[in-house]
C-alpha cells in the first residue's frame, strides 16, 4: 500500500489519482487522524503497514506559522522524522515535499541543490529541519523542494488572484520576487515516475530533488499571467492583466520574510529521470483549462 499524508491539500489530492496505478493508495486527512499528534500517527502507520509513504503534510501557512512555531514544528520537522524512522524499521519507502523557502533568497541565480541553505521564516526553518531528519534516517529517500504550488483546487494563489480579478478592477502586486510557478499535477507525475523507478529497486534515485517548472518570472506577472489566460478561455473577469501594477516587497509587508530569489535549478531530477519538465506558461494554460472545467461542473 502507498500511503499519502495530507491527501486532502492541493499535492495530496493529485497524488491520489496518479498514483493509483502503482497499487493501492490510501490518503490519509484530518478526519483520519491528527499528523501533529505523534501517537495518532504510530497508531495510523501500524494500522496501515505501508509499503511506501508519501508525505504532502505540511504546515504551509507562512505569516501564522511565525506566531504558532510548535504546530509548523510538529507537521514540518517532527512528522517527516517519525515517517522516516518507521519507514527505515519497517523497510518502506519514503518520498518527501520541501521547499524554496530552506533557502535565504539571495543573488539572481537559480539555487543548486547541494546550495547551503539558510532559511529566513518559521516556516522555512521547520522545513529545513524535516528535510535533514529524513536525511539523516539514512534509508534512500526522495525529496522535492518545490516552489510556488497552485492547482485548479484548494487555496493558492491561481485561484486567489481569479477571485480577486472577478471583484476588483485594479491590483498591486509583488514584483521584485522571483521563481517558478508549479502546479500540483505536475509534482504529481514527476512523483509517480520516480516511485516507479524505487518499486524498481533503482537504489541510486535518492537524495533532494528540486521539482519545479522550467522558466522564471514574478508574482506579478504570474497573476498578469493567470488574468490572460483565464480571459482568452472565456472566464468573465472584472479587470485585464493590464490593470495588475507592480510593487516591491516593501510596499507589502508580512510576518514572514519571503526569499526574493526562489529559482530553483531542475537539471538534476530532468538527468535522473530523463524528462523534460514543462516551461511554467505551458502548465499554466493546462492547470486553467483543468480549473474552467472542474468550475463548469
Amino acid at each position: 500500500m502507498i500511503l499519502v499524508t495530507g491527501s486532502d491539500g492541493q499535492v495530496g489530492y493529485a497524488l491520489l489519482k496518479t498514483l493509483a496505478p502503482l497499487g493501492a493508495v490510501k490518503g490519509l486527512t484530518r478526519a483520519d487522524g491528527d499528523l501533529a499528534n505523534a501517537e495518532e500517527v504510530a497508531a495510523l502507520l501500524d494500522k496501515y503497514q505501508p509499503r511506501c509513504i508519501v508525505n504532502a503534510a505540511a504546515y504551509t501557512a507562512v505569516d501564522q506559522a511565525e506566531s504558532h512555531p510548535d504546530t509548523a514544528q510538529a507537521l514540518n520537522a517532527q512528522l517527516p522524522a517519525q515517517l522516516a524512522t518507521w519507514a527505515k524499521e519497517n523497510g518502506a519507502l519514503l518520498v518527501h515535499y520541501s521547499t524554496d523557502y530552506v533557502y535565504d533568497g539571495s543573488g539572481d541565480q537559480p539555487w543548486q541543490e547541494d546550495a547551503p541553505t539558510g532559511p529566513l521564516s518559521v516556516y522555512g526553518k521547520t522545513k529545513l529541519a524535516g528535510d535533514e531528519a529524513v536525511l539523516a534516517a539514512g534509508i534512500g529517500a526522495i525529496i522535492f523542494r518545490t516552489s510556488w504550488v497552485y492547482g485548479a483546487r484548494g487555496r493558492n494563489f491561481m485561484l486567489t488572484m481569479l477571485k480577486l480579478a472577478s471583484e476588483r478592477d485594479q491590483l498591486s502586486v509583488v514584483s521584485d520576487q522571483w521563481g517558478t510557478p508549479t502546479p500540483a499535477w505536475m509534482i504529481a507525475e514527476v512523483t509517480a515516475i520516480a516511485l516507479r523507478e524505487k518499486l524498481g529497486n533503482a537504489k541510486a534515485l535518492a537524495g533532494v530533488y528540486h521539482l519545479t517548472c522550467r522558466g522564471e518570472t514574478t508574482w506579478c506577472d504570474f497573476s498578469r499571467a493567470i488574468i490572460s489566460g483565464a480571459g482568452d478561455l472565456g472566464v468573465p473577469l472584472n479587470m485585464s492583466a493590464d490593470q495588475v501594477s507592480p510593487i516591491p516587497t516593501a510596499e507589502y509587508p508580512a510576518p514572514a520574510p519571503r526569499p526574493l530569489n526562489s529559482r530553483l535549478s531542475v537539471t538534476r531530477v530532468e538527468q535522473a529521470l530523463g524528462l523534460e519538465l514543462p516551461d511554467w506558461r505551458y502548465a499554466l494554460q493546462l492547470t486553467l483549462r483543468d480549473w474552467v472545467e472542474f468550475r463548469n461542473n
